[in-house]
């Protein structure tokens, strides 16, 4: 997943960056990765906003 971080570290966009080849899989991932919070990104002592790519593992046993 491909998440842009606010400064106040709430993701403002969330993509898919590589499949998981089932959308609803991809779905549930991007669904789930807007709600966490992150922190953000520092110029100095300053927050500033800031793309980070997050690995989502499906593990379906």
């Amino acid at each position: 997943m491909k998440v842009h971080v606010q400064p106040n570290g709430k993701p403002d966009s969330v993509s898919v960056v590589k499949s998981s080849g089932q959308a609803v899989l991809d779905d549930a991932a991007v669904k789930t990765v807007s709600k966490w919070s992150f922190v953000p990104a520092k110029r100095g002592e300053t927050p500033v906003a800031g793309y980070v790519t997050v690995p989502i593992t499906f593990n379906l046993s």
